[in-house]
């Protein structure tokens, strides 16, 4: 019976418990690179890639490294996990290595040193300079070997001209490191062609001949710009030492290779090899980095604009655009060296954005009927930018502007004009829509001027107190600000910046729409106009104009016409007139001087130089749209009033056509050919002060309104009609009399945007007038407007302040 016990139980599990074993074990199968039954196995390690394999590792002497992780495969290349890896080195007193984990000496490692001092610490230089090279191994597999260069100390990296004398001059592109597509402990190859076939390594590390020489390759010398998608080869010079210890030396042959890395990567894109490739107009400082640090080696420049040429199918530069019509226009420009530029970035500025909209494609728009002119412009830093010492270096960092599109909408539209007063604490909306007058609208204080926005939505008056927002959507005060206080200047015609003026802390302010003072700089501001790219503000503040640019920031001058009484931006925008006791002007492009040091040129720069215009006095001033004219007006102790018409010729004397809206090459200032083709006396006025000469949009008609507290009462608006050529038409509209009490003198004045319409505040009557257009001429045959502004005295103001935004007709 325990025999059968036993049978069973081996029978149950001792043969069961064995097929199942012998039935479930497997043999993993071994795979060969090659399909066969022997070599290189599947999933084993092959290969060992160390990285920088071609350029190497800079060092100075006595610095520590570190070689990069391994990166191990088999022979199919797919990543193999490796713990462990030897590292080794040719030349131990040169680079040595640390074999467990790559860390490098540029010297040799304390080994054995023993005072408690733990091996691999301590990099010992050894002075000596060279090519060593460093292998890592595993598992019987050897890596490639990377070159470590060991060098002096650099202390200045200067990127400029190619090397045509590797043994006097070398430079980097002498050493091998730069010209080789692999570097091997074998052998570093110099090129050669049929006429050097010989080309040896010096023992300076240099090859005998420069590859510019051997092969033709481009080369950048920073001695000039390069032209768009065109390249060059970056070269520098590398100096360990300095000029005043006279110690330096030029070790560009063994410091390895540079990596050059762009500011701006728009302007130029530069390859592993650095073969830099000119992208967008402008220059930009390069870095180069060497022994694992970086250093500003120099600059490379893209060739600027030299023109901007506007043109339209129709071929002419006055043409007519439908409102809500979009016209395309095509823009064509020539950097110095006759190559046309493509990708530029150009804006598209209206004198007249209310209703002739800026834009930032090649087209015009026109959303109301009026008139105005569309430039095209490429102003730094948006397009042409440079680095502040490389201004004006050729004509990188300054702007160019295009020829000007005279644009006409034709068409009627009405009006939302807003009547305030320096003088009252109301402000009095009418909607000629619906010609009714708006309810007086209480404001915290009395302003002391007022602008629109010119999307029509905002209207910001300035006050001894505060800034005082008004939505002209809802008629209702938005905002106050009692850190912002004094007349408002201007708003940039992008509607972002205010101009401001606070007489009591004597500061300048530009305050940002959305709110909050940006920059400050100190005088008194009297006028102020911004640039049609809202980019540049000009200010007259006394002895001092006054120019901020997103740019170069604020530039003060020294007003040679003291004081410097309003400003009026040339059309195209190329600077900006000034009144005073002489009509002067300023162009935008600096004078440039160039200087050198170590064969990198820089330059010192005169922002915003005379232009060269020295016209009659004038008070106040404007520029046609047209570009034209300049209209100026003074007044005299006596009362009477003499207009100047300056009619501008050209500009940039001595340029042609095709350039005449760029810089001077030769780094001088702009000039303005300017000519007083008519000097008048305003007949039938005698004024106290000029407030305004106020030009309409389509440059065809232009008001003078001035002040008057005499007893005579004048009754007439002085209106000047420019000529295309030679004298103008000088006349007058005789204001109408209604009521009582007839008007003394029109104090300000704004034109409808279709300029078919002029409203005009005047004093005496207190009231509104507006003058019609008929024909050529000007008639005040429709009845004014009443606004009756509650006056700060107990009378009704003048009303002084006018702004006004377009509608569509019902």
């Amino acid at each position: 019976m325990r025999r059968f016990v036993t049978l069973v139980f081996l029978l149950l599990f001792t043969i069961p418990f064995g097929i199942s074993i012998s039935g479930c074990s497997k043999k993993t199968a071994t795979v060969f690179c090659n399909g066969g039954d022997s070599g290189p196995v599947v999933g084993q390690l092959f290969s060992i890639a160390l990285q920088p394999k071609l350029y190497g590792i800079s060092l100075n002497n006595g610095e520590i490294g570190q070689v990069s992780q391994p990166a191990s495969t088999d022979c199919k290349g797919s990543a193999v996990t490796v713990n462990t890896y030897i590292y080794g080195t040719t030349d131990m007193t040169l680079a040595d290595v640390e074999p467990s984990n790559g860390r490098l000496c540029a010297g040799t490692w304390n080994r054995n040193t023993g005072g408690g001092i733990a091996d691999y610490t301590t990099c010992n230089p050894t002075g000596k300079s060279g090519i060593a090279y460093i292998t890592a191994s595993a598992q019987g597999a050897a890596s490639n070997p990377i070159a470590v260069y060991v060098h002096p100390v650099v202390t200045s990296v200067v990127l400029g001209a190619p090397s045509t004398d590797c043994t006097g001059d070398p430079a980097t592109n002498c050493a091998p490191t730069a010209i080789n597509s692999s570097v091997t402990n074998a052998s570093l190859s110099c090129p050669v062609s049929g006429m050097y076939p010989n080309n040896p390594l010096m023992s300076n590390g240099c090859c005998m001949h420069a590859p510019s020489v051997v092969l033709g390759l481009p080369t950048f010398s920073g001695l000039s710009c390069v032209s768009q998608t065109n390249t060059a080869l970056l070269t520098s010079r590398i100096y360990s030492g300095t000029i005043a210890q006279n110690n330096q030396q030029n070790i560009s042959c063994q410091a390895g290779y540079l990596t050059y890395t762009p500011q701006t990567s728009a302007i130029v894109s530069i390859d592993q090899n650095g073969v830099a490739t000119a992208q967008a107009p402008g220059s930009t400082v390069i870095t180069a980095t060497l022994s694992n640090a970086g250093s500003s080696a120099g600059f490379f420049a893209t060739c600027p604009p030299a023109s901007i040429t506007l043109s339209t199918p129709s071929g002419s530069n006055n043409i007519t655009v439908n409102q809500n019509f979009t016209q395309a226009i095509t823009p064509t420009v020539l950097d110095t060296n006759g190559v046309t530029l493509t990708g530029v970035t150009l804006s598209y500025v209206s004198t007249t954005p209310m209703t002739l909209p800026s834009s930032a494609t090649p087209a015009i728009t026109p959303i109301f009927p009026g008139a105005g002119a569309i430039v095209a412009m490429c102003q730094p830093p948006a397009c042409n930018p440079s680095p502040f010492n490389q201004i004006g270096l050729f004509g990188n960092g300054t702007p160019v502007v295009s020829n000007a599109l005279n644009v006409t909408t034709p068409g009627t539209n009405t009006t939302v004009l807003y009547i305030g007063s320096t003088q009252s604490q109301y402000i009095v909306p009418v909607d000629f829509t619906s010609s009714t007058l708006g309810a007086p609208v209480r404001l915290p204080y009395v302003p002391n001027s007022m602008v629109i926005s010119n999307d029509g939505s905002t209207i910001y008056m300035g006050s001894a107190t505060e800034l005082m927002t008004f939505n002209a959507t809802t008629n209702s005060l938005s905002n106050q600000d009692l850190t912002a206080s004094g007349p408002v200047l201007a708003i940039s015609p992008d509607g972002s910046t205010l101009v401001i003026s606070d007489p009591i802390r004597q500061l300048v302010y530009l305050y940002g729409s959305t709110g909050g003072i940006t920059t400050s700089y100190g005088g008194v501001g009297t006028h102020a106009e911004f640039s049609p790219d809202s980019s540049t503000v000009y200010i007259t503040a006394g002895n001092q104009i006054l120019v901020h640019s997103a740019f170069t920031g604020w530039t003060s001058i020294s007003s040679s016409a003291i004081p410097a009484t309003d400003v009026a931006v040339a059309v195209p925008d190329l600077g900006a007139f000034f009144a005073g006791t002489t009509t002067t002007a300023r162009g935008n492009c600096p004078v440039t001087t160039v200087t050198s040091s170590n064969g990198q040129p820089s330059t010192t720069n005169v922002l915003y130089p005379d232009a060269a215009v020295t016209g009659p006095q004038t008070d106040r001033l404007a520029a046609t749209n047209d570009g034209k004219h300049v209209v100026g007006v003074t007044v005299s102790s006596a009362g009477t009033a003499t207009l100047t018409d300056l009619s501008i010729s050209s500009l940039n004397t001595g340029s042609t056509a095709a350039n005449a809206g760029a810089c001077p090459a030769n780094g001088t200032a702009l000039k303005f050919t300017t000519t007083p083709v008519q000097t008048v006396i305003l007949p039938g006025i005698t004024a106290g002060s000029i407030t305004g000469v106020v030009p309409s949009s389509d440059s065809s008609n232009v008001f003078v309104t001035y002040a008057y507290t005499g007893a005579a009462v004048d009754g007439t608006l002085p209106l000047y009609q420019p000529a295309a050529t030679g004298a103008g038409t000088l006349s007058s509209v005789t204001l109408s009399t209604s009521g009582a009490t007839a008007p003394l003198a029109p104090v300000a004045g704004v034109f409808s945007s279709d300029n078919l319409t002029f409203y005009t505040g005047t004093t005496g009557d207190n009231l509104v007038h507006i003058l019609t257009k008929s024909g050529s001429s000007f008639a005040d045959t429709t009845k004014p407007i009443n606004p009756l502004l509650p006056g700060t005295t107990g009378t009704f103001a003048p009303p002084n302040l006018l702004v006004q935004k377009p509608r569509k007709l019902l």
